[in-house]
């Protein structure tokens, strides 16, 4: 496929406005949880302090290093969504580019597939310590916050896709080399 034939393949061309697009939200959402941490952690006492005012003096419990925890691990788990998607990116571009078994492809594959699992893995901590959060929201009786750990299966299930199409891409990659010698 060349490169003209990249541009007009509508499959090609989604999937990489797609990545770009997604890489721009989780650049907002890293900027946000940047703002948002050391805002929360300086301004502690106007926040309470407005809270209270706001909603009573059971608003003075606010969890600040637990909603810091949380945001914090949020800001890990999209950098990690950034480099997945900047991967699949860069694999989009070599699949456009006639080479789709190259063997960097296979290594971004595995890559992709760490990052997933740590992003799976980050969401049980995200769970654990927002339930605080979800308490003291609770006791204000102003509304309600859930964080949910159910075990994701489908986003388990992804990570094993990932590793298993890596080992397809590097003997996929391996066999092209093998072919090429031979001729």
């Amino acid at each position: 496929m060349t490169t003209a034939q990249h541009f007009r393949d509508p499959l090609l061309l989604a999937g990489q406005a797609l990545t770009v697009l997604l890489q721009i939200l989780m650049t907002i959402a890293g900027i946000g949880f940047l703002v948002a941490i050391p805002a929360l952690v300086l301004f502690h006492d106007r926040i309470v302090a407005e809270l209270a005012n706001n909603l009573g003096p059971q608003a003075a419990d606010l969890p600040v290093y637990p909603m810091v925890g949380v945001m914090a691990l949020a800001l890990v788990a999209v950098i990690l969504i950034f480099l997945f998607f900047e991967n699949l990116r860069r694999i989009i571009g070599t699949v456009g580019a006639g080479d789709p078994f190259a063997p960097d492809n296979a290594a971004r594959l595995g890559v992709m597939a760490w990052l997933l699992l740590a992003v799976q893995l980050i969401d049980i901590p995200i769970a654990a310590i927002g339930a605080s959060v979800s308490d003291w929201v609770a006791d204000l009786g102003e509304g309600s916050l859930i964080f949910t750990s159910d075990v994701d299966f489908t986003g388990f299930l992804m990570v094993i896709v990932l590793f298993i199409l890596a080992r397809v891409f590097k003997l996929g990659a391996a066999m092209r080399d093998d072919l090429e010698g031979t001729v």
